[in-house]
């Protein structure tokens, strides 16, 4: 019998899954009853050790997207996807807020915020009431530190052609109304007063700014004053510079194929006028600074939100997966290091965790928790433990192996959503990954050993550069911070506090 790659996913995911089932168990595949398991102590909190992976598992053969190009430069990209009647398409616009001027960011954003405030067939209103109707979605967005904007749609498959209308208008043709424009900005701003509000809003907001500086990436919110110029105008320059075809991949996933999609889609884009598109210019991160202390001071309150971090890696660096896995470990969730050590044994938190990111600039490598203001410094000297802990001592190869299974079944997993196949392939053109990376990301999960795990916590881990955020109250907490460093202190608005102003 003929294996399709679809039956290949699935297959693959079934049996992966079976084997984190039995391996729960306490039940190696093919391997018969385990002896009595191996366990990983974490100052009190128990991991029961389980059976790894079988390395024959490891091997996939992805569903190969079907791709075309029109003759006015827009890509194509269908992955069928027949289980359901059903589709999802994203027009991926190859300018984000990287595009933006450098003393206007959030142009970008503000631009695919309004898409879907009016075209010149339809406004606001009639978008919104006309995709209700079709029981389908339309949203879109751009970062302020982004490659790209998007603008997705989806419904059932039956509506297709009429969703593709609405869709390849508001992607053409908004006309960013004037009283749309000025409610955005009256939402935009209430809306960041009220993010002024949330403590783990201002701990982030500090740490970009210490890790990037004047780069784009140190705005998580689009400048007041950037949110107070914006016109009609300037979002219509902006749509018409950067949306044009030969700009611009359109995806789609779910009950189609590229043979059925193609002459819709020409319909629906095929005039669509290409033009000359400025080159984005990507700003390499800055120099890592060197360690610094910044306290938020919030007077009375009973947490204090804990952030440290450096820079991390590129997107395309080949300690991807080194860092992957050694972040899984360290604190990818509740099963590592940091949710251990702060939550299960020391009952400081309800949750300590790390992430790390990249784009085609470098990107971070964060750990937050968010601790009873009584235990703060508790919670530093536990942060500070593990970090050194990581770079200093090779992780256990249980620990490894355990990262390993829950990177690979979370992958595997991902295979059933076709909307996760098709952001992998977006990805895969937009950071140019050779065409076998998704075929061979469990191998290059599984291939990662303790020494290339303690190489990068090493390089990665640059205390001497760690920036540190703590956002809490000044009068409780600045004595325990100032034993790492000296303490820099500033209000919920992100100005610097006079000594002895708290």
């Amino acid at each position: 019998m003929k294996t399709t790659n679809k039956n290949r996913v699935k297959l693959f995911s079934v049996v992966l899954l079976a084997a984190l089932v039995a391996s729960v168990a306490g039940v190696g595949m093919g391997q018969g009853p385990t002896t009595s398991p191996v366990a990983q102590t974490t100052k009190g909190a128990v991991i029961k050790g389980k059976a790894p992976v079988n390395k024959k598992l490891l091997k996939v053969n992805l569903p190969k997207a079907q791709e075309a190009t029109l003759a006015n430069g827009l890509r194509v990209i269908v992955l069928e996807s027949h289980k359901v009647p059903a589709f999802n398409m994203q027009m991926v616009v190859l300018s984000g807020g990287l595009s933006d001027n450098t003393d206007y960011h959030g142009l970008a954003s503000f631009t695919a915020g309004l898409l879907r405030d009016g075209t010149s067939k339809r406004s606001s209103k009639d978008i919104a009431e006309q995709i209700d109707a079709l029981g389908g979605t339309i949203a879109s967005g751009s970062g302020l530190s982004s490659l790209t904007s998007t603008v997705t749609a989806s419904g059932l498959l039956e509506n297709l052609d009429q969703t593709l209308d609405i869709f390849a208008d508001v992607v053409r043709n908004p006309t960013f109304p004037a009283g749309e424009v000025e409610k955005y900005k009256s939402r935009t701003l209430a809306q960041l007063q009220f993010q002024r509000s949330s403590p783990a809003f201002l701990a982030q907001e500090q740490f970009s700014r210490a890790i990037y500086g004047e780069h784009p990436a140190a705005f998580i919110t689009p400048p007041v004053s950037s949110i107070k110029r914006l016109s009609s105008k300037d979002l219509a320059n902006f749509h018409s510079t950067y949306y044009r075809p030969n700009n611009a991949i359109l995806a789609i996933v779910g009950d189609v194929t590229l043979k059925e999609m193609l002459p819709k889609i020409e319909k629906a884009f095929g005039d669509w006028q290409k033009a000359d598109v400025p080159a984005t210019t990507i700003p390499s991160a800055p120099s890592q600074a060197a360690s610094r202390i910044f306290l938020i001071d919030r007077p009375g309150s009973v947490q204090t939100v804990l952030q440290l971090g450096t820079l991390g890696i590129e997107r395309t660096n080949p300690d991807y997966f080194s860092l992957l896995l050694a972040d899984r470990i360290f604190g990818g969730g509740p099963a590592a290091r940091l949710f251990m050590n702060l939550r299960e044994d020391k009952g400081y938190t309800y949750g300590a965790y790390s992430n790390f990111s990249g784009s085609k600039f470098r990107g971070t490598w964060i750990s937050s928790s968010e601790v009873r203001t009584d235990v703060t410094e508790g919670a530093m000297k536990e942060f500070m433990y593990e970090l050194k802990r990581l770079r200093d001592e090779k992780v256990s190869a249980d620990e490894l192996e355990n990262a390993k299974r829950a990177i690979v079944g979370n992958f595997a997993l991902s295979l059933e959503q076709p909307q996760s196949l098709l952001q992998n392939i977006i990805t895969q053109k937009i950071y140019d990954l050779p065409a076998d990376y998704w075929d061979t990301y469990p191998q290059k999960v599984a291939a990662v050993t303790v020494d290339d795990v303690q190489k990068v916590a090493q390089q990665y881990i640059d205390l001497n550069h760690m920036q540190i955020v703590a956002v809490g109250d000044a009068a409780k907490t600045r004595t325990i911070l100032a034993k790492y460093g000296t303490v820099e202190v500033f209000d919920a608005e992100g100005k610097p506090v006079a000594p002895g102003g708290n």
